[in-house]
């Protein structure tokens, strides 16, 4: 018998200068980028939180905490190897990742397949298991206002336990 297990996550940053903006991994030419401890990729933390939340496994801040210094400027990507790692401990693994970042500048299209397969590679699955979209927010509140960049997650987990 099979069982599974669904998680969402979300996660938003603020926009700043002097920072990369990075998400799903890929460094994307933009004069803005995301504030954080780590390097701010909200859409690799919003996928890192659906995986945890399906295993009730708590959050990303309860395993990389921003008061602590070894996780300053922490490649997000990495993190999400180790999240992985959890899950596949516990003897699940990912059946898809379904997520949309929203945001209203840059257009974030061209960046998409190269954020599926960066992000494929780290959880050791083919791109067609990783659903990324982009959209904007229509103008409406802080992303819309270009202030920040949220991205939401929903992961499917499987077990033949």
């Amino acid at each position: 018998m099979t069982s599974i297990r669904i998680g969402n996550g979300y996660d938003i940053h603020q926009l700043v200068e002097g920072r990369p903006l990075i998400l799903g991994g890929v460094h994307i030419d933009h004069s803005l980028g995301l504030k954080g401890h780590s390097d701010a990729d909200v859409l690799t933390h919003a996928i890192m939180d659906a995986l945890l939340g399906a295993l009730s496994l708590g959050d990303i801040g309860h395993y990389f905490p921003p008061t602590d210094p070894q996780w300053a400027g922490a490649n997000s990507l990495k993190l999400l190897g180790q999240v992985h790692g959890l899950i596949l401990d516990r003897g699940w693994r990912i059946g898809n990742i379904d997520s949309v970042v929203v945001a209203e500048q840059p257009k974030l299209k061209p960046h998409i397949e190269a954020m599926r397969d960066r992000i494929s590679q780290v959880l050791n699955l083919s791109p067609d298991q990783i659903g990324i979209k982009a959209t904007t927010n229509e103008k409406l509140g802080p992303v819309g206002q270009e202030q920040g960049i949220c991205s939401y997650a929903v992961a499917l987990l499987t077990s033949n336990s």
